[in-house]
C-alpha cells in the first residue's frame, strides 16, 4: 500500500473507531463486537507502524504510550476545582435552601430548579482540548493548581482523545432535543478556541475486587476503597500500569461558554461533543423531587457496576448559580446529599452469649447504640470465639461497625490505639448460660454446643422455627403467643399445639374469645403438611429447604404414604443418606443421629398421634427447563413474594436451590436485611 492511500485508511480507521466508541461509552450501545473493534485498532497499529510520520496525537493507538515520567508537572486551572459541602438529610437540605433563599430576589426562588447527579465515588479531573484534539488532563490538586495526568487519561477509553466533529456535535444535540437558542450557540462557536470539561474517574467494583486479589496474592497492601485505587492509578508515572487498572470516566462539567443557561443543557452539550455523562442524572422541579431521586439512587446502588456515596444537587440555572458564589472552597448553589454511612465507630459496652435452637452458642457484642446505614443499632453478632480472638476484641474496645450491603451488622474492625488499659478480655462460658449444662465444641468445628435437649432457650427456639413459614407455617402463632404459652406450660414441645383448646388459651392474657377461636383454626388446619415441610420443621441440624425436599425425593415410594417415607428415613444407614444429592458425611451425620434419638422417635410418634398427616410426596414436574442445571440461593426478605415462593418458581423453571452458598452455587438473591450467606457470596 502506497503512502497516500495508507493516509487515506488511517483517517477512516480513525473515524470508524472513535465512531463505536462513542456509541459504545456515550449511547450505550454496541454496533459490532469487541474482537471486530479490536481487529480494526490493529489494523490502524499495523499501517501506522508502517507509515510511522503517519501517528497522529488523536489516533486511537496513542492511549498507552511513551516512556514513563520521572514527575508529573503542575498544571494551573482556569477556574478553581472547588469541592461541596455535604448534606446526610432532609433537613440538612431545608437549611441549604433556606441559605440560598435568603440571598436571592423573591422572583429568583420561585424559579428555583435543580440538577441532580449521582456523586461517583472517584476522583476530579479536567480536560482541556485544542482544536478538538485532547491536549491537558489534569488532577484537582489543591484546587487552583493540579498534576498533568494527560499520559494516563489517555488509557481511558471512556474519555475521548477527539471531540466529534461540528455536524456530528449539532446532530447529537438535535437528536437530545436541545432547545434552538442552544443549538445556535453552538453553530456559532468557534471550534479552533480551547474546550474545557470537567469529570470523574473511577474503577467498577469487579475491577476493584481483581486488583485486591492480585494484591493478596502477591502478599502486597489492599487497596482501602476503589476512589483510592482510582487515584493511585491515574497517578502513576508509568501510563502502561494506569492501563491495566481498566479505568472509566463520566463527565459532569462543561467550563467552556456555548451559551448554556443551564447545568443540564451543559450535559447535553457535553454528550454531544462525546463525552460519556451518566444516564442516571435528572432533572428535578423541586426539593421532593431531589428526595425521590435521592431515594431512588440508594436502591439502584448495589446494582450499579460503580461505587457512588450519594447524589450532587446543584440549582440548574447557571445564572443564580453564578450569582450566589463560593462560601469557602464550596459553591453555595450545589451541595453533596450523602447516603448515610455504612460504617460508624462505636464501644463495645458488653459480649453475651445467645443460645439457637440447635444448641449453638453465638457471641452478640453489646454496643454503644449508634446510626449505620440510616438505622439505630446496638447489637453485632460475633460469630464465634474464633472471630472475637481473630479481631483481638475485648469489652470496652472502640471498634468500627458496618452494614456492608445491608447486612446484619457486623465489627469490622477494632482500634486498639483507642485502649484506656480499663479494657476486659472475653472468654466463652465453661457452661450455657441459659440451663447451666456442659457445653462442648468438636474439633472440626469453630461453635459452641449446649448438649441439654431439654435447654430452655434451645426449646423456645425450635417451637419458632417448627411453626415458621418454611415448615408448618402456622399463621397468628409467633414468638410471643409461643412465650406466653411455654411460660403457662401449657405445652412443652411442639406436638403439644395440636392438642390445644379454644378454652385453654382463653383465659390467658390479652386472648379473646375470636382471637382463641383463630389461633386454634390456624393450629388445625396446619394438621396436614407435605413432607418436605414436615422434614424441614424438624429442625434437624444442616437440613434446610433444599436438602429437606432432596430427602422427600430419596426416601417416598411410589405410593408410600408421608409417614411411611419418614419411616424409611429413620431407618436409613449413613451410606444411604450420603446417597442422597449434595449430602456428604457431616450433614448425614446430623440426620442419622436425630432419628437414632429415643426422644426424637417419641416426638414423632407423639405427632402421628395428635394427627398430623403427611401428604404422599409427588415431585413436581416443572412446567420449563429455563433454568435447569442452575442453583440458587435466597437469603433476606423479598419484596414482591415470600421467600418460599420465589423458590418454588425457580424449582418450577428446573433450578435447584441450596441453603449454603459454596462454588457450585450460580446465583444468590438477597431481599432487605440479608444475612451471612450474602456476605459469604460478596
Amino acid at each position: 500500500m502506497k503512502k497516500k492511500q495508507a493516509e487515506e485508511r488511517i483517517e477512516k480507521l480513525k473515524k470508524i473507531i472513535n465512531h463505536h466508541r462513542y456509541i459504545y461509552h456515550v449511547l450505550d450501545k454496541q454496533e459490532i463486537s469487541d474482537s471486530a473493534l479490536d481487529s480494526l485498532k490493529k489494523e490502524l497499529f499495523d499501517l501506522e507502524q508502517k507509515f510511522p510520520d503517519l501517528i497522529a496525537k488523536d489516533s486511537p493507538t496513542q492511549r498507552i504510550g511513551g516512556k514513563p515520567l520521572r514527575k508529573f508537572e503542575k498544571v494551573e486551572h482556569i477556574l478553581p476545582m472547588i469541592s461541596l459541602n455535604d448534606a446526610f438529610s432532609r433537613s440538612d437540605l431545608d437549611d441549604w435552601l433556606e441559605r440560598i433563599s435568603k440571598l436571592l430576589a423573591e422572583q429568583e426562588v420561585s424559579e428555583l430548579d435543580f440538577y441532580c447527579e449521582l456523586k461517583i465515588d472517584g476522583l476530579a479531573i479536567e480536560l482541556v482540548y485544542e482544536k478538538g484534539i485532547l491536549k491537558t488532563g489534569s488532577t484537582r490538586g489543591n484546587g487552583k493548581i493540579g498534576e498533568d495526568v494527560t499520559q494516563n487519561l489517555k488509557t481511558v477509553e471512556a474519555i475521548p482523545l477527539k471531540l466529534r466533529e461540528k455536524s456530528q456535535i449539532i446532530g447529537g444535540l438535535k437528536k437530545e432535543k436541545a432547545s434552538r437558542d442552544i443549538i445556535r450557540a453552538v453553530e456559532k462557536y468557534d471550534f479552533e478556541k480551547p474546550i474545557i470539561v470537567r469529570g470523574e474517574v473511577f474503577i467498577s467494583k469487579k475491577d476493584f475486587e481483581n486488583v485486591n486479589k492480585n494484591q493478596k496474592k502477591n502478599n502486597l497492601p489492599l487497596y482501602a476503597n476503589p476512589r483510592n485505587l482510582a487515584a493511585g492509578s491515574v497517578r502513576q508515572l508509568d501510563p502502561k500500569i494506569t492501563a491495566l487498572r481498566r479505568l472509566d470516566s463520566f463527565a459532569y462539567e462543561l467550563i467552556t461558554d456555548f451559551g448554556q443557561r443551564t447545568h443540564q443543557e451543559k450535559h447535553e452539550i457535553l454528550k454531544a461533543l462525546g463525552l460519556k455523562t451518566n444516564k442516571h442524572n435528572r432533572f428535578c422541579k423541586d426539593l421532593k423531587e431531589v428526595i425521590n431521586f435521592h431515594e431512588h439512587s440508594r436502591k439502584i446502588r448495589e446494582g450499579l457496576s460503580y461505587e457512588i456515596d450519594g447524589i450532587v444537587v446543584i440549582v440548574n440555572s447557571n445564572k443564580i448559580f453564578e450569582k450566589l458564589g463560593v462560601a469557602g472552597k464550596a459553591p453555595r448553589g450545589a451541595i453533596a446529599f450523602k447516603f448515610p454511612l455504612k460504617q460508624s465507630a462505636t464501644v463495645v459496652e458488653d459480649i453475651k452469649v445467645q443460645v439457637g435452637r440447635t444448641g449453638a452458642l453465638t457471641p452478640v457484642a453489646v454496643l454503644k447504640p449508634v446510626q449505620v446505614s440510616g438505622v439505630t443499632i446496638s447489637r453485632a453478632t460475633l460469630h464465634n470465639e474464633g472471630e472475637i480472638k481473630k479481631l483481638d476484641l475485648k469489652i470496652g474496645d472502640t471498634v468500627i461497625v458496618g452494614r456492608a450491603g445491608d447486612v446484619i451488622p457486623d465489627i469490622i474492625k477494632v482500634l486498639p490505639e483507642m485502649r484506656t488499659g480499663k479494657e476486659k478480655e472475653f472468654k466463652m462460658p465453661d457452661s450455657c448460660p441459659v440451663c447451666g449444662s456442659k457445653i462442648e465444641k468438636k474439633p472440626s468445628e469453630a461453635i459452641f454446643y449446649c448438649k441439654n435437649p431439654e435447654c430452655f432457650a434451645q426449646k423456645r427456639e425450635y417451637f419458632y422455627h417448627f411453626v415458621s413459614k418454611a415448615a408448618f407455617d402456622i399463621t397468628g402463632l409467633g414468638p410471643k403467643i409461643i412465650d406466653k404459652l411455654i411460660d403457662e406450660g401449657l405445652i412443652s414441645d411442639p406436638s403439644d399445639l395440636f392438642d390445644l383448646e379454644e378454652g385453654d388459651i382463653f383465659s390467658l392474657e390479652r386472648f379473646a374469645e375470636k382471637s382463641s377461636q383463630n389461633l386454634i383454626s390456624s393450629i388445625r388446619r396446619k394438621k396436614e403438611i407435605s413432607l418436605p415441610r414436615f422434614i424441614y420443621g424438624l429442625g434437624i441440624r444442616n437440613v434446610g429447604e433444599q436438602t429437606s425436599i432432596d430427602l422427600s425425593e430419596r426416601f417416598s415410594g411410589p405410593s408410600a404414604s408421608g409417614w411411611q417415607a419418614v419411616e424409611n428415613l429413620k431407618q436409613a444407614g449413613l451410606e444411604d443418606l450420603e446417597r442422597v444429592k449434595d449430602i456428604g458425611p457431616i450433614v448425614a451425620k446430623s440426620i442419622h443421629d436425630w432419628f437414632s434419638q429415643k426422644r426424637n422417635k417419641e416426638f414423632l410418634g407423639r405427632l402421628k398421634k395428635a394427627g398430623v398427616k403427611i401428604a404422599v410426596y409427588q415431585k413436581q414436574k416443572s412446567k420449563s427447563q429455563k433454568l435447569k442445571g442452575l442453583t440458587f440461593v435466597f437469603t433476606g426478605e423479598m419484596k414482591s413474594m415470600a421467600r418460599e415462593e420465589a423458590k418454588a418458581k425457580v424449582r418450577d423453571l428446573g433450578a435447584d436451590v441450596s441453603e449454603s452458598v459454596s462454588k457450585k452455587i450460580d446465583f444468590l438473591v438477597a431481599g432487605k436485611n440479608p444475612g451471612s450467606k450474602y456476605k459469604k457470596a460478596k
